[in-house]
């Protein structure tokens, strides 16, 4: 009797092989798709971007403009999470990624956002138009927190989905265009809440503190590291309660809000920043307006 069993053909078993290896690359472009590829796809000017780059053992060294990026690791995949400039424009943009002693550029999309206007009048005029002196003092000043932007600690962040560092409503969104007594300046480059002089600040991530200071625009700072080029800063402080070098845990008091610096009233203004670049503190808090 002939054997119902058949041995299969080159040709299907070189079918199989396909498929197999079809479905394996989409299971693992499934799942690049999880929580965090979720929560930082804000691929916009002043936003995140969330870019699969690698399946070994060992996290690959990503770079994006020259700034090294934090590499997270999501089910079998690394994943770079990279802060956009609020300068990018809408289009290709690259990350370079180096692995085995081999550079690769992987490529990702930058989208468009468009941010309104903010007016506002400052009793102060120095605060618009500072004088010599205070020009001197302010490049003093924006040379050590730029220091302080452009860390880079090895170590993953205790958490990524931030808690809101000061509980109330949120004020001044991030990336808004801005006209101090009708003169355009920079851009705001964080997050306001408005909250009463007094109200404690809280870490919401642990880290390290690297910077304390009281600056002519920002007033009473802190800085936070918590790893891989994210840090965080708080400014227009009345009160601070930390000291450089001093590690912070989640939910620990850094400070009180207030109205120093440049300010109109109490409120505290929080900077995130990824590979150097300011990006939007709601996308951190679940709170991101496209």
């Amino acid at each position: 009797m002939p054997s119902i069993f058949r041995m299969p053909s080159r040709a299907w078993l070189a079918s199989l092989a396909v498929l197999l290896m079809l479905c394996a690359h989409a299971s693992a472009w499934a799942q690049s798709d999880g929580f965090i590829a979720r929560m930082f796809d804000k691929a916009v000017p002043g936003g995140t971007a969330s870019v699969v780059v690698g399946q070994g053992q060992e996290p690959p060294e990503v770079t994006f403009q020259d700034n090294r990026v934090m590499v997270l690791r999501e089910g079998s995949q690394w994943l770079a999470v990279v802060g956009i400039p609020l300068s990018a424009k809408p289009g290709a943009a690259a990350l370079s990624v180096r692995e085995g002693g081999r550079t690769r550029q992987v490529p990702f999309q930058i989208g468009d956002k468009t941010y309104e206007a903010q007016y506002i009048t400052l009793k102060n005029t120095r605060q618009v138009n500072p004088n010599p002196d205070d020009l001197t003092r302010i490049k003093r000043e924006l040379e050590e927190q730029n220091a302080a932007y452009a860390l880079f600690t090895p170590g993953t962040p205790s958490n990524v989905l931030l808690d809101r560092p000061v509980p109330g409503r949120l004020s001044s969104p991030f990336g808004l265009r801005r006209f101090f007594n009708n003169e355009e300046r920079n851009p705001h480059s964080g997050l306001d809440f408005a909250a009463p002089t007094g109200t404690a600040i809280k870490a919401p991530a642990a880290g390290k503190i690297v910077l304390v200071g009281d600056y002519f625009f920002n007033g009473r700072t802190v800085f936070i590291d918590h790893g891989q080029g994210m840090i965080s800063m708080f400014c227009h402080l009345s009160a601070v309660d930390v000291t450089v070098g001093q590690t912070v845990a989640r939910g620990e008091v850094v400070g009180k809000v207030g109205a120093t610096g440049r300010a109109t009233g109490p409120h505290l203004h929080w900077n995130m920043s990824l590979n150097n670049v300011r990006v939007d503190p709601a996308i951190f808090i679940g709170a991101f307006q496209p």
